[in-house]
């Protein structure tokens, strides 16, 4: 079975495993995540961490977080880990008080249709701030 926890990022060896899980899951399409900066969690399989998610605080909305990152193994995609990470999100998004959580996704229909699944609706930010085709997600947490 699977088990998500939230991390301590100031541990190197959780850095350790942040970064491998982003470099297998993104390789080089996104920039390495700043993992000092808001909460991280890793999702195991036995003692092997294969997915890993990510929320600071919204610079784009406010009073709210921004879902930074998501990233599971291939060979344990469908088995709904970012839907079960997004709800660990939302989770510490409530007891932090937030109205929202706010992402996006770019070519990229697994994640949209997760994000849909998860009660997430589109919205067109007042600012864009990622690319013209990109789509923009909010859960409204209250």
């Amino acid at each position: 079975m699977y088990r998500i926890r939230i991390v301590d990022a100031s541990d190197d060896d959780i850095v350790d495993s942040l970064c491998e899980l982003h470099r297998l899951t993104f390789l080089n399409s996104a920039a390495m995540p700043q993992f000092e900066v808001g909460a991280w969690w890793l999702a195991y399989h036995g003692d092997v961490a294969i997915a890993f998610a990510g929320v600071v605080p919204s610079t784009h909305v406010s009073n709210g977080g921004y879902f930074s990152r998501v990233g599971v193994l291939q060979r344990h995609w469908g088995r709904g880990l970012q839907r079960r990470l997004m709800r660990a999100i939302e989770a510490r998004g409530r007891r932090m008080g937030w109205d929202s959580i706010v992402s996006d996704t770019t070519d990229n229909p697994v994640s949209a249709n997760n994000f849909i699944q998860a009660g997430y609706r589109l919205f067109a930010p007042k600012t864009p701030w990622a690319w013209a085709h990109t789509l923009y997600w909010r859960k409204r947490l209250r």
